[in-house]
């Protein structure tokens, strides 16, 4: 029996969105203080709070829709986006220039989108629905059912990947990686299947390694640029790698310098180049110290623990993977871009999620979000369940 008749509107998850608006507050003040850190001519609080006010269109757009109707649309989502990264790849760089020796971004003038932080959202919808869709045809799994539906995920995200790697963005790949492995990891797949898998990817990275050393040169002109092997350098040994490790030198200085209480809002003074996107978290630990970046971490907790509640109780096995896929993309993020300002993880140029500075970046977060907000203002409960 329902226990009760509430309109989508009225199981909206409020807290959730209380949530949101404490980080929008934290992301603009941060961002704030890095711009007046770097004495910037643009506005970079005004350009958020424009993309924060486009991702709340976008959150409301998204809620128009029950969440099971992004199933029909799944296949558009995602062909639209690979179309977009093709794009990328035979643009011309007057309309994709190269930036940080990437060509991942098309320039509109003073705007700028990145396709591959739409795809993530574009990846979670088609994944989510294709798991959903075998579940229900194969209700008696065998390993043959769990190892066709590997097979059908694999070939959702090769193509995407292949394509951002192209332009070249590891950080991205991994993300797309990480929000995979969560949706297999809520799929049904056997565990055993999953260990497998993990530990070819282990083997994979210590065969990359032994080509590294055994054949450097062959990785340098097949695998990884050396741009991207001087960020291991760097993370490795930051003091010992002058230029290298330049960034994460002064995230740690900026990060120690704050101590517990911090030295105040915009009383920062290390200075970390575009430090309002990769390295803002070490913007709040050097002005609000240990004790700012424990609630900001906080606040992320509280904001995955009230989607791991959305993920459990959805009504609909398709809710819950979008959910699973959102949470996992979003805690990915969060645990690299802080590893990086502390040194746990090398430099990948990952955003904070709903903190750092970022058009496309902001509004693929936004409409994620959105997305496990429809599945909570959906979910029916009923009594004796």
């Amino acid at each position: 029996m329902e226990n009760n008749r509430q309109s989508p509107l009225q199981q909206i998850d409020y807290n959730l969105i209380f949530l949101l608006f404490l980080m929008i507050c934290i992301s603009c003040m941060a961002i704030y203080s890095a711009q007046e850190i770097a004495q910037y001519d643009s506005n970079f609080v005004i350009k958020q709070l424009m993309w924060y006010a486009v991702g709340a269109f976008a959150v409301a757009g998204v809620m128009i829709l029950d969440f099971d109707q992004f199933r029909k649309l799944s296949w558009y989502l995602y062909g639209f986006g690979i179309l977009l990264l093709i794009g990328i790849v035979i643009a011309p760089e007057s309309l994709v220039p190269n930036i940080n020796g990437a060509r991942a971004w098309f320039r509109f003038g003073p705007f700028a989108l990145q396709p591959s932080e739409l795809m993530k959202v574009a990846l979670i919808i088609s994944i989510s629905n294709t798991i959903a869709t075998h579940n229900e045809k194969y209700i008696v799994r065998t390993l043959h059912e769990d190892l066709l539906l590997i097979g059908k995920i694999a070939l959702i995200v090769m193509p995407p990947m292949l394509l951002i790697l192209m332009q070249p963005d590891l950080g991205t790949s991994l993300v797309f990686i990480a929000l995979t492995l969560s949706l297999m990891l809520v799929s049904g797949i056997r565990w055993r299947i999953i260990a497998v898998i993990i530990l070819i990817g282990v083997l994979f990275i210590t065969l990359l390694v032994w080509i590294y050393f055994t054949f450097p040169q062959f990785f340098l002109d097949h695998i990884l640029d050396e741009y991207q092997l001087e960020r291991f350098y760097a993370w490795l040994d930051p003091y010992g790698h002058k230029d290298e490790g330049y960034h994460i030198r002064n995230a740690l200085m900026a990060i120690g310098s704050g101590q517990l209480f911090g030295k105040g809002f915009t009383h920062g003074s290390v200075y970390l180049p575009e430090a309002q996107t990769d390295f803002i978290f070490s913007i709040v630990g050097e002005e609000w110290g240990f004790i700012g970046t424990s609630v900001l971490i906080s606040l992320f907790f509280l904001m995955i623990y009230r989607m791991i509640n959305t993920a459990l109780e959805s009504n609909e096995a398709f809710g819950s993977y979008l959910c699973a896929g959102v949470i996992g993309m979003v805690t990915f993020q969060v645990f690299q871009n802080i590893g990086m300002n502390i040194q746990v993880m090398p430099i990948t140029g990952i955003p904070l999620p709903f903190i750092s500075y970022g058009g496309s970046s902001v509004l693929a977060q936004m409409i994620a979000f959105g997305l496990v907000l429809n599945v909570r203002s959906r979910t029916r409960k009923y009594m004796f369940e």
